[in-house]
């Protein structure tokens, strides 16, 4: 053994620098334990991520499975700081979404009793709920008014829920305006879930205009004829409702006369708001809501983000449907042309009823630039400064009544929408 470490010793000794083999042997032992090394350290960190990614999934699963229970007991310790809170849409179960929404809507609620049992009168089914009309109890002398409910049945489900509840929201947050359809109040403590809005007396302007046809003076006492400064009245109303909502930094999307309710005293409510909550909570390129061609503004025909200005656009068309009493705008051109004959600069020609200065207003909203259009604001003051010398006593005539199939048809929309439509939100 000493013999065989002596002749080793003497191999290296004999070594030179240029000898390959002797420099392998020398540092044998460094080229098998750094790799060992390396390797082992690699092990030790991917060991590391696995346990916090396991540890991180562990908190997820703890923190959203008592979500109901935590949101429970937050608001039992803080019952007077719940006015600024937003409705949690994060709840999965239909309790813990009730249970936030009462507290965050708790300013709208209104107790169920207070909805006279009996009174509900279904007007039609919507396509985010059914909506009746009803007497609510207004007081302890027994004075009651009517409304408008829209209801959210029972079997909804939870992400039903959050939408009903966000369009409330997104109502209470718009605020009051004499020209939109104002929101009276909520019933979120229990399902079936209630919006509550007022009732408007002479319902949409589209069945108004389509009465003012028929040759009755009169119906029910109110009379039931329009002239030419009425409809300079119900635009200024209008226009007004889209001068708040641009201060709001938001658009309707689809403004039309079938979205246009009337009091007997001419009084406008601008309703049909639901593409807006739409746009305002998922953001515009995430609507599902449809809105007939021939109202809407040649950006929005090519998918473009809309704007206000795509409403102004709109609002032309409103003045044509008053001018001729609900006549179906673009009557000569196929819904399905509609994009290909406004590239070629093609407007709507001037009604027989309509007088030079209404028609400038209109030309003016259906310039194909959108920033060539007048702004609701300076679009109101257009319409004051023309009605001071339109005609208050002709009564605008149009001697064909209207069948609604054939209306349909040729305006592109719904006909099951055209009866006496209440689409609030």
């Amino acid at each position: 053994m000493a013999g065989d470490m002596k002749r080793l010793s003497r191999m290296l000794l004999e070594c030179n620098s240029n000898d390959r083999l002797c420099v392998v042997r020398e540092y044998q032992t460094e080229v098998i334990v750094v790799p060992v090394l390396l390797v082992g350290l690699f092990v030790i960190v991917l060991t590391v991520i696995l346990w916090l990614h396991c540890r991180g999934l562990r908190a997820k699963q703890e923190q959203s499975a008592p979500a109901g229970t935590q949101v429970k007991k937050k608001n039992q310790q803080e019952p007077c700081s719940t006015e600024n809170h937003y409705i949690q849409l994060s709840e999965t179960s239909v309790e813990s979404l009730l249970n936030s929404a009462s507290l965050t809507l708790k300013e709208l609620e209104i107790p169920r009793e207070k909805l006279l049992p009996g009174t509900l009168q279904l007007i039609k089914h919507g396509a985010y709920g059914s909506i009746y009309r009803a007497q609510l109890e207004t007081g302890s002398s027994g004075k009651t008014k009517t409304v408008v409910l829209k209801a959210l049945q029972d079997l909804a489900s939870p992400q039903k829920i959050k939408d009903f509840l966000g369009r409330i929201k997104f109502h209470q947050n718009l605020g009051h305006h004499e020209n939109l359809v104002e929101l009276v109040g909520c019933c979120v403590d229990q399902l079936p879930l209630y919006m509550i809005m007022e009732d408007v007396s002479l319902g949409d302007l589209l069945t108004f205009l389509w009465t003012c046809r028929k040759d009755v003076m009169a119906m029910d006492g109110v009379p039931y004829d329009f002239t030419e400064r009425q409809v300079y009245e119900v635009g200024q109303q209008v226009a007004a409702a889209l001068a708040y909502l641009e201060e709001k930094k938001l658009f309707h999307g689809d403004i039309a006369a079938r979205n246009v309710l009337l009091h007997h005293n001419f009084t406008a409510k601008l309703c049909g708001l639901g593409l807006a909550y739409e746009c305002h909570t998922h953001g515009a390129s995430s609507v599902t809501r449809k809105v007939p061609v021939k109202w809407q503004a040649p950006e929005r025909l090519l998918s473009k983000p809309p704007t206000i200005k795509a409403d102004i656009w709109s609002f032309g068309i409103l003045l044509y449907e008053m001018i001729t009493l609900g006549a179906p705008p673009y009557p000569e051109v196929p819904t399905s042309d509609i994009l290909s004959y406004l590239q070629k600069q093609n407007i709507m020609k001037q009604p027989s009823s309509c007088q030079q200065a209404m028609y400038c207003i209109m030309k003016s909203c259906w310039q194909w630039s959108a920033a060539h259009r007048p702004s609701p604001t300076h679009l109101l003051c257009s319409l004051k400064t023309a009605m001071k010398t339109s005609n208050g006593h002709t009564v605008l005539q149009v001697p064909e009544p209207v069948v609604p199939e054939l209306y349909a048809d040729v305006a592109g929309v719904d006909v099951h929408s055209l009866v006496r439509e209440y689409t609030i939100l």
